[in-house]
């Protein structure tokens, strides 16, 4: 799950929550994957060491390889969006690291908060919002549709707990 709650050391006073995006491919598999294909771009080279069409296809395997390479850190990169979202019996704040942008904060009153999903007409399906002191921001857009209904359910139970 790319959501984990993190336990209060006093019960009921305070929830915290971090959101991140999934990963599908680890670091380790990343160096994995771009070892078999350097290797598998590397056999078809091997029928022409010795020749002068082996320096013609060598810049194009490298660029291949470069390409993909640079393409999957880009995706790493893109994907270290961290959301925090803090809920206390007076204060809730949600702060989103965003890896290409300026972050952003959100406050409100945790009472007058509403938690709402919206399985039609967002970004995404099943569009989880918060709204509270006259904003409305978005929580866990980055998540699968399941994941984002289970988490408004634990959303609202954690919103009762503290009113």
């Amino acid at each position: 799950m790319p959501y984990e709650w993190i336990p209060s050391p006093q019960p009921g006073k305070t929830a915290e929550l971090h959101l991140w995006p999934y990963r599908s491919l680890p670091k380790t598999g990343f160096v994995w994957f771009i070892g078999a294909t350097a290797a598998l771009l590397s056999l078809p080279l091997l029928i022409v060491v010795g020749t002068w069409i082996l320096w013609g296809l060598l810049p194009f395997c490298g660029l291949a390889l470069w390409g993909l390479w640079w393409g999957l850190q880009r995706s790493y990169r893109d994907g270290e969006v961290i959301e925090h979202l803090t809920i206390s019996p007076d204060h809730c704040t949600l702060n989103r690291h965003n890896p290409r942008g300026p972050d952003q904060s959100w406050e409100s009153n945790p009472y007058w908060v509403q938690v709402r999903m919206h399985p039609t007409g967002g970004p995404v399906e099943d569009y989880l919002t918060l709204k509270g002191n006259g904003r409305e921001v978005e929580i866990g857009a980055f998540l699968a549709p399941e994941e984002r209904k289970r988490l408004r359910l634990e959303l609202l139970d954690a919103f009762a707990a503290v009113r």
